[in-house]
């Protein structure tokens, strides 16, 4: 996995390893992102995760895999 997305990923793990849906309601980390616990995610959890789907997708875009993945 490219290094710019390991990052991103790592810091998703922890986030959601900090969270009520984890620590409080002992769910796993996939349950969480069900809808049905939705409400219990952070935000900050959730944009996260939409950057770090963003950077897996710029992965496999042709243009963005000679480019690479934008920083922001």
């Amino acid at each position: 996995m490219p290094s710019s997305c390991q990052e991103l990923r790592q810091e998703l793990i922890d986030c959601m390893l900090k969270s009520n849906c984890v620590l409080v309601k002992r769910n796993s980390v996939s349950e969480c992102f069900k809808k049905e616990h939705e409400d219990d995610v952070p935000t900050e959890c959730k944009s996260i995760k939409k950057s770090y789907a963003d950077c897996r997708r710029g992965m496999l875009d042709p243009r963005m895999r000679f480019r690479g993945n934008k920083t922001q």
